[in-house]
């Protein structure tokens, strides 16, 4: 009788050993399956977030430049029905302003009116930073999701549950030249 238990017992390992191992090797290609989509989801909040930091930047930049424009625009027409008196006068007082800002300006360089564009340029900076991050992660999901499903004996249990290799995030072709500049 101890001989049928031991008999039993090696078959139900044999049975059940590779029962276990399927289902490990599933559950793992499904985990990595689900970190690909995460990362791609994280390329789309990357995007997201690109987008409506980059637009709301530049509505600011723009913004402040249309006040810039105006604020010339309004002193030339005032200027321009003054006599010259009045030009000396309101010369001084601009120039005795100007002092004064050049002076704050100095003591507090972070309020040039450059600032907005500086500004624009570290949010284009930081949020492409982001992306370029989404997408590398992206892609290092993909790989070890597809070194998962294609390496034996992996793949006879990738391939029952219809596994398929996942594409990598490419640049466009426009993307992969050189970048043109012109002044």
């Amino acid at each position: 009788m101890s001989s049928l238990i031991m008999i039993l017992i090696v078959v139900l390992v044999i049975i059940f050993i590779p029962v276990f191992w399927g289902i490990g090797v599933r559950n793992s290609i499904k985990v990595s399956d689900i970190k690909v989509s995460e990362a791609l989801s994280g390329i789309d909040v990357a995007l997201t977030k690109r987008y409506d930091v980059l637009t709301k930047m530049l509505d600011v930049a723009k913004g402040y430049m249309n006040y810039e424009k105006e604020t010339l625009a309004n002193i030339i027409r005032l200027r321009s029905g003054m006599s010259m008196n009045e030009r000396n006068e309101a010369n001084r007082k601009m120039n005795d302003l100007s002092r004064d800002i050049r002076i704050l300006a100095e003591n507090y360089p972070e309020l040039k009116s450059s600032n907005n564009f500086i500004e624009l340029q570290r949010s284009i900076a930081d949020v492409e930073e982001h992306l370029q991050a989404a997408r590398r992660l992206y892609n290092s999901n993909v790989t070890a999701y597809n070194k998962k499903i294609i390496t034996f004996p992996n793949s006879i249990i990738a391939g029952m549950i219809g596994a398929t290799q996942k594409a990598f995030f490419e640049a466009d072709a426009e993307k992969r030249n050189d970048v043109k500049m012109t002044f």
